[in-house]
């Protein structure tokens, strides 16, 4: 893997101004390039692009994981532990409504992380996660 390749991700919703409030406000994403259509985001150094595309919006399955129904359609980001932290306590004062509360999944077993999923404005889901152990991420 090329260490200087960074991920691309596009993606509906149904607001332009909801999208940049969330992502950029609550989330802290910087803002690139944008047109009426589509507005581009710094997430945590990759670009995600927000397109306007109300019927395209929101999450529709759910898949067992560790004892949780997590959505099958999301995207995030694995942030060191102390940002998923302080991440976690801002979307918390901030009311977010989470899909999977902040917690430990997988606890004392290959792959233990914490995570937490919620959705955006528009329905689309999020997780973020985070090692204690950052070689623990593709362990089997």
């Amino acid at each position: 893997m090329d260490a200087r390749a960074l991920f691309h991700l596009a993606f509906p919703v149904h607001d332009l101004s909801a999208a940049r409030s969330f992502y950029g406000d609550l989330l802290g994403c910087a803002e690139g390039r944008s047109s009426p259509e589509w507005v581009d985001f710094d997430f945590y150094g990759h670009q995600i692009v927000a397109h306007l595309s109300p019927d395209e919006c929101g999450h529709r399955r759910t898949s067992e994981v560790d004892g949780e129904d997590v959505p099958v359609r999301h995207f995030g980001a694995i942030l060191p532990m102390s940002h998923w932290e302080t991440l976690a306590e801002r979307l918390k004062a901030a009311g977010t409504t989470f899909v999977i509360e902040p917690q430990v999944r997988f606890k004392g077993k290959v792959g233990e992380q914490a995570t937490m999923f919620f959705l955006d404005p528009s329905g689309n889901a999020l997780e973020f996660k985070a090692f204690g152990d950052i070689g623990q991420v593709f362990a089997k």
